[in-house]
Parts: C-alpha cells; sequence; structure tokens
C-alpha cells in the first residue's frame, strides 16, 4: 500500500522517450553555448616579434565585443623559448577601437633609432578609414606616442606617424 499523495506510477514509453528528448535538447544546448563562448566571436588577434627585443607582441580584440566597436589589448612578453612565447608578460595596455583591428606593424615613426609598434584599425562601414595607434616601449614601459583617427585607408600609416611627429623623412 502506497503513502497516501505519493505518485508511484511508472513512466510510460512515451514519457520515458520525451524525457530522452528533452535530455538531448537540453545537452545540446549546453554544448552550444560552450562552443559559442570558446569560439569568443571570432575576434581578430595579431602577433609579431618584436626587432628590438624578439620578444613576441600580441594585439587582439576585446574578449566578447561586437566586432565593429570596443577596445583592443596590446600586450608585449619577453623574448624566451620559442615553444613558449607567451610565458613572460613584461608589459600591456588597453585602448577604444572603432573598428577591427587590421595590421601590426613595426617603424621607427620619432627617428630615435628604435622601432614603434603600429597598430591599426579600420572602420566598419565603408572601410575607408583607419585609426593608427603608435606606441614606443622602452623596457617594461609601453606609452602611446601619437595616434591619427579618421585617416583615409589609401594612405601610408607610418609615414602619415612621422609626418604627424614632425619627422616626414
Amino acid at each position: 500500500m502506497g503513502c497516501p499523495g505519493l505518485n508511484t506510477a511508472v513512466p510510460s514509453v512515451k514519457q520515458k522517450s520525451f524525457m530522452k528528448k528533452i535530455a538531448l535538447l537540453l545537452a545540446a544546448l549546453i554544448v552550444s553555448a560552450s562552443s559559442i563562448a570558446a569560439d569568443n566571436g571570432g575576434r581578430v588577434i595579431k602577433t609579431g616579434l618584436f626587432p628590438q627585443t624578439k620578444g613576441m607582441i600580441v594585439v587582439a580584440e576585446g574578449d566578447y565585443e561586437p566586432r565593429g566597436i570596443g577596445s583592443y589589448t596590446l600586450r608585449v612578453y619577453a623574448k624566451n623559448d620559442p615553444a613558449y612565447p607567451y610565458d613572460e608578460f613584461l608589459t600591456g595596455t588597453i585602448r577604444p577601437r572603432n573598428g577591427t583591428v587590421e595590421s601590426l606593424k613595426f617603424a621607427d615613426v620619432d627617428h630615435d633609432g628604435n622601432p614603434e609598434i603600429i597598430v591599426t584599425t579600420r572602420y566598419v562601414g565603408s572601410g575607408n578609414y583607419v585609426t593608427v595607434d603608435a606606441f614606443r616601449l622602452r623596457k617594461k614601459n609601453l606609452q602611446l606616442v601619437t595616434s591619427i583617427a579618421g585617416m583615409d585607408a589609401n594612405k601610408d600609416a607610418v609615414q602619415a606617424l612621422k609626418k604627424k611627429l614632425g619627422n616626414n623623412k
């Protein structure tokens, strides 16, 4: 004899099949949500070896931000074992961005004999405009030297930065 109010009925075959479908649906939703989080929206990441130190430079669009606007990080790692180029973080910064990260370059735009780190972001929409940021790295100090926003994308970024700094050589 059962307890009053306690339903001890065994689920039917139809109910078991429905419960399995619900469980599979929940599992599929969890897996797809994990995949979306791991993919991170296809953000752009650029890397390069800094000529002066041979350390790794990483420029990455902000986590989970829209592709067309947000921020980017610029991270600097010390020269290390090539198998582990990201082991020794030195310094970094976060900058706003209007558009997507397009390129990472190195050039001496201030004519001090040392290359600067140049990050270019391209505006969304027509794609005809860019922002160019130049950074100076000295030991563990990363400093924004200058920036040009809304520049015609067809112009030479390095020459435009040199001109802005009065070093049009």
